[in-house]
């Protein structure tokens, strides 16, 4: 017998301060996340802290220090060499025993916008059974609250960081946001929240629509849509330190 790989939810709040985790993750999917004795995450440290949070709801079924969390490989040098198969067989290791294994993502849902879907793909390979639990997806917030086309939309990551590029890259996704009536979602590095509002306002047309939905499921969090115009017109201070999703549809 095999176990399973376990897709758990993480809160929205990492760089903020800690909420309540009752607030944002069902009670069974703490329960399911306290019982395991083996992780994989992005970060050991930030999931150690995860793991002391779901302790202070449901008693870890082994003390901290005996819980195994393994790191998911580093991106190879040039960003293109591909992880060895023995890497990600040596991470599913323990659910090939017959142990539950747990996936964290440093924020929301492990997989989405997040390097642990390779790690999803390689249990598929291996015959795992993965099994996604509830939780908060920022993306999936924001698009919900943006107004926007929610039957077609398209996630496309982080925009260029040189201007001139990032420049043709939203023209490009705007033209096809027009002709196929398909929201787009992009974020960006908290700290350059900033950058990207104004490099939105100035490229996109005043008639496209814009939303922006700041730190999400936090007491302070909050979502606007307008159109570009309306934005130009009262343009928000952004946050260095609070995750942002950015959604945009032609008008």
């Amino acid at each position: 017998m095999t176990g399973s790989l376990l897709l758990v939810p993480n809160a929205l709040d990492l760089g903020a301060q800690a909420i309540d985790l009752q607030e944002v993750l069902p009670l069974g999917v703490i329960r399911r996340a306290a019982a395991l004795a083996h992780w994989v995450a992005e970060d050991a440290r930030s999931a150690r802290a995860f793991l002391k949070r779901v302790d202070a709801v449901v008693p870890l079924a082994l003390p901290l220090q005996q819980i195994a969390v393994h790191e998911l490989p580093r991106p190879r040098k040039g960003g293109h060499a591909p992880v060895p198969a023995a890497e990600w067989q040596a991470l599913l290791a323990p659910a090939l025993e017959g142990h539950d294994l747990g996936l964290i993502s440093e924020a929301g849902l492990p997989a989405v916008a997040d390097p642990g879907a390779a790690l999803v793909e390689a249990a598929h390979a291996a015959g795992l059974a993965v099994l996604p639990l509830a939780g908060a997806s920022s993306l999936m917030l924001a698009l919900a609250a943006s107004g926007l086309n929610g039957q077609s939309f398209a996630f496309v990551g982080y925009l260029p960081q040189d201007a001139a590029a990032r420049v043709a890259r939203l023209h490009e996704l705007e033209a096809l946001s027009a002709r196929l009536r398909q929201t787009q979602i992009v974020i960006e590095t908290p700290y350059r929240n900033q950058a990207l509002l104004s490099a939105l306002l100035s490229t996109l047309a005043p008639a496209t629509r814009l939303a922006v939905s700041c730190g999400l499921t936090l007491p302070a969090g909050w979502s606007r849509s307008d159109s570009v115009a309306g934005w130009r017109a009262k343009p928000p201070p952004m946050p260095e330190r609070v995750p942002a999703v950015f959604s945009f549809l032609a008008g």
